[in-house]
């Protein structure tokens, strides 16, 4: 079953219900520039009232080393998702479990991908502007090749009503949403209705729910 990961939580409700619904991963952006950043000490707070088992993932942007580290070990982060510009030395030198992201334009974007050795790779949409969150898709081709150099996180545009196709397509370790499950006037709060239907399709909940109720 395919891993969920709900980017962009800025506040405890959005946080619990990504974890009632079947979220496996909570995304926290200390990207100032963001629509969706986190003060570190509103971070903090969140994490502190999660339950255990949920991983906690901070979205860094060519940070420095020194920042990232003091940002995780201060809010207890299990992963970090550098989302910038960071070359493989950088992750090389971080003693926390990496995610590193990568904007897909093109089958050219897959050649930096070699280059790190981290625990997973996010595939999100290259967009001229922006870093992520667009809701812009790419091929997704490009994301079932990128899988034979490790675990592919598959981002950029996905939503309630194209993340199934793109898991059955793809077949990833895990999908990323943030914009896709948004308020449409609000960035910073999530719709809980498409959060829970993001996930539910995502992992395929409903068709076990459906063959459930079926067989009763």
């Amino acid at each position: 079953m395919v891993k969920v990961k709900i980017c962009g939580i800025t506040n405890i409700e959005d946080a619990f219900a990504a974890i009632e619904y079947g979220a496996d991963a909570l995304g926290f952006v200390f990207f100032r520039k963001s629509p969706r950043y986190l003060e570190i000490k509103e971070a903090k707070e969140i994490i502190e009232k999660l339950p255990p088992f949920i991983t906690t993932v901070g979205v860094f942007v060519d940070e420095s080393i020194k920042e990232i580290e003091r940002v995780a070990d201060h809010c207890s982060l299990n992963i970090i998702q550098l989302h910038g510009n960071e070359p493989h030395e950088t992750c090389n030198s971080l003693t926390c479990r990496i995610i590193k992201s990568f904007r897909i334009r093109d089958w050219d974007s897959l050649e930096p991908i070699a280059k790190y050795r981290v625990c997973a790779y996010l595939l999100d949409t290259y967009t001229e502007d922006n870093l992520g969150g667009t809701g812009q898709v790419f091929n997704w081709d490009i994301a079932r090749e990128a899988k034979r150099m490790g675990r592919i996180i598959l981002a950029g545009g996905l939503n309630p009503d194209n993340v199934e196709m793109a898991v059955k397509h793809v077949m990833p370790y895990a999908v990323d949403v943030s914009s896709g499950v948004e308020m449409k006037k609000n960035k910073r709060k999530k719709d809980h209705a498409r959060m829970r239907l993001f996930i539910e399709v995502a992992k395929g909940l409903w068709r076990i729910e459906y063959k459930r109720k079926k067989e009763i």
